[in-house]
């Protein structure tokens, strides 16, 4: 058996460990991106608290306005064009030597200075490339600004000519006094060429400015000024604000910055809750802190259902309203009690609303879900317990958030129906705490209500085979089972973990039924036997118990009701016979006791008193109330000052109330029945006398 030295060794690395790895897993899952959070509507009521600007921050205007701006902006922009000034005076050159040397003939001379002039009139306006000009008619360009050193000059568009315009005006520029015959022999097109040509590099430039002039903003809101109201329907400037709210706050987060800073927090954040919630462990329920398994237990139920919380808050998934936060209270309260049960759950909600926005929202109503499972489930025994639970937990957590959105002045009609559903949907998903309990049982090592009560069924194996193998010790493990439930009962302990216990706590007597004296009819196969042989076999039943336990799964809380049932004590029967026939002698005790340990919970602490005096009420000759108060006393005494319970948290009043309960217990068993009469049998009817003859007229 472990020493108390090396439990609290292993206890103790247990808890350090569970600290370590359930801090790390919390802060490794809790986001760390400032993240808007809130989640709104046009048209909807505002379902948060009061909404305080934290900084100061432009209204940004929506994208339909900052295209609109833009638009009008560049309505009026013009682009540039580089001249080419060489390109007029080279193909007018052209011409004249064209003309002066005799390439149109027959062409009067009085064309040559008119067209001439048209062409440097057409140059003097500007030619553009065709596609050019036609971009500029299709985006309804006013005009374009044509650099001229360091300045620009504007020329409308309607005044500027392709070559084919330009060709076109030439020729139709004097009819009458230049016909287009005689014109068309001049060739004019060949002598009209572009001499204005996009600037890219200017034009975009302008246009940036342009754009940049058209402001995305439309005013600016102050660190402090309240933006919305809880309840309040969000209107279309609302909706802008709020947007904006989040776009520079979304803007402002820099995953670089302050990284370190905020990962210390979180870590000190959560160290300071669960400290908190071991001091509580430490100052209240120390043997709570002597217990891997129970260490275990409670820091999985409190770190596993704050993730579920990060990992939505992270992903966006579902509503955190719909993980079942009440499964905390109600394992713990099953397993272990209702004080720590309330105060895990407290810590769990406030590790999980950390990362919400509504926090106190959060925390209101998973504090009224975990009140009401506690109060609800006392001991888990039946199924319909837990449906009843569940029930009780949406209603209550349902009317929680209907006051608390009633009192923040939202009405029925804009109450938000999907935060319902998810109270609805934690609800159903409560009903699986009933098969995850098989789970936490084999992982943790505890056994709930419902084992007990399965494996008190007296048809189980085990049981059945003892009421047929051995009959006198089931009968016996029968009484002493109603005797602790009863004490159990009075004192406050658990009437129906010590119940199962005491019908386990001899199966080891299966094996050798017949050298125990409940099992006997007359013969005692002790005669034949030594006492170290005798005690040997009687101790030996604990530790085939044990045996038979493992072979058929029982909990170990079971286990321990077997080991501990007869403690270090001895069987003093062969004991003080070993010493009647060895006078002067001293034995060897280790033969003549029992492998232990002593009860170590309140529990074992009845079984031991219980199983004593019901086994030793049998040898009374004469049972009257003097002599079961005797006996109790003498008994559990005996059992007092050989410091068997000094390690099991039973007090001396405990110790009392269960002797009175004994007492009493047993005067009921025992008690002498009133004789039914019997029925007295009709007496046989006398024989009639003989009947004398007489003669008339002469005697007999």
């Amino acid at each position: 058996m472990p020493t108390q030295k090396s439990t609290l060794l292993e206890s103790g690395a247990t808890l350090l460990t569970s600290f370590l790895v359930l801090v790390a897993l919390l802060v490794y899952f809790m986001p760390r991106e400032s993240k808007f959070g809130y989640e709104y509507e046009q048209g909807r009521p505002w379902r948060y608290g009061s909404l305080i600007a934290t900084f100061d921050f432009p209204i940004y205007k929506t994208q339909a306005e900052v295209e609109a701006g833009r638009d009008s902006a560049l309505k009026n922009f013009m682009p540039f064009f580089s001249p080419e000034a060489r390109t007029a005076k080279i193909a007018i050159a052209n011409f004249r030597n064209d003309f002066v040397g005799g390439k149109f003939h027959d062409v009067p001379a009085k064309y040559l200075p008119h067209v001439e002039q048209l062409l440097a009139a057409v140059y003097e306006k500007g030619i553009v490339g065709a596609e050019d000009l036609s971009a500029l008619t299709q985006n309804h360009t006013q005009g374009i600004r044509v650099v001229q050193g360091t300045e620009a000059e504007t020329r409308p568009t309607s005044e500027l000519f392709s070559t084919l315009s330009a060709y076109q005006y030439v020729m139709h520029a004097d009819t009458l006094a230049f016909p287009r015959d005689m014109m068309a022999r001049c060739n004019i097109h060949e002598y009209l060429e572009p001499n204005l040509f996009p600037d890219s590099a200017k034009t975009l430039a302008a246009r940036e400015d342009v754009l940049s002039s058209v402001s995305p903003t439309a005013g600016m809101v102050q660190s402090g000024q309240r933006i919305i109201d809880r309840g309040e329907i969000i209107s279309a400037e609302q909706y802008q604000i709020l947007q904006s709210f989040q776009h520079e706050t979304e803007r402002r987060n820099d995953p670089s910055e302050g990284f370190w800073l905020i990962l210390a927090g979180q870590v000190l954040f959560v160290s300071a809750i669960l400290v908190a919630f071991f001091f509580y462990l430490n100052l209240f329920r120390r043997d709570y802190l002597r217990s891997p398994h129970s260490i275990l237990l409670l820091s999985t139920l409190v770190g596993i259902f704050p993730i579920l919380a990060y990992l939505m808050v992270t992903y966006n998934v579902f509503n955190v309203y719909v993980i079942p936060f009440a499964m905390v209270p109600i394992f713990i309260r099953i397993f272990l009690d209702s004080r720590t049960a309330f105060l895990a759950h407290v810590c769990a909600t406030l590790l999980a609303a950390f990362v919400l926005r509504t926090n106190y929202e959060f925390i209101v109503i998973q504090t009224a879900a975990g009140m009401t499972a506690i109060s609800a489930l006392k001991d888990l025994s039946e199924r319909s317990q837990l449906l009843r639970v569940a029930l009780e937990v949406t209603v209550a957590c349902g009317v929680t958030m209907l006051g608390y959105d009633l009192a923040q002045g939202i009405d029925f009609e804009h109450l938000d129906a999907s935060l319902y559903i998810s109270l609805a949907i934690n609800g159903v998903l409560l009903l699986f705490a009933y098969p995850l309990l098989y789970l936490i049982e084999k992982l943790f090592g505890f056994t709930s209500g419902v084992t007990l009560i399965e494996l008190s069924n007296t048809n189980n194996t085990i049981l059945r085979r003892m009421s047929k193998v051995a009959q006198g010790t089931f009968i016996h493990s029968l009484q002493v089972a109603n005797l602790a439930a009863e004490v159990a009962d009075k004192i406050g302990a658990k009437p129906q973990l010590v119940r199962t216990g005491a019908l386990y706590h001899d199966i080891g007597k299966l094996l050798a039924p017949a050298f125990f004296t409940e099992n006997q009819s007359g013969v005692n196969p002790h005669d034949e036997l030594s006492e170290e042989k005798s005690a040997a076999i009687i101790i030996n039943h604990v530790k085939e118990g044990l045996r038979l336990a493992e072979k058929y799964h029982l909990p170990k809380v079971i286990r321990d009701f077997i080991a501990t049932h007869h403690g270090l004590s001895q069987t003093k029967y062969f004991y003080i016979q070993w010493k009647n026939r060895h006078p002067g002698q001293e034995p060897d005790e280790g033969t003549f006791t029992y492998p232990g340990p002593n009860p170590f919970t309140r529990e074992q602490a009845i079984l031991m008193m219980c199983d004593a005096v019901e086994a030793s009420s049998r040898s009374l000759k004469e049972v009257t109330e003097e002599s079961l108060t005797q006996l109790v006393d003498r008994i559990v005494d005996s059992q007092v000052q050989a410091g068997y319970f000094k390690n099991c948290p039973i007090t001396f009043r405990d110790i009392t109330e269960s002797k009175q309960v004994l007492v009493e217990s047993l005067k009921t068993i025992y008690h002498t029945r009133i004789a039914y009469p019997e029925l007295n049998k009709p007496a046989a009817p006398e024989p009639a006398p003989p009947r004398r003859k007489y003669f008339f007229g002469r005697n007999a």
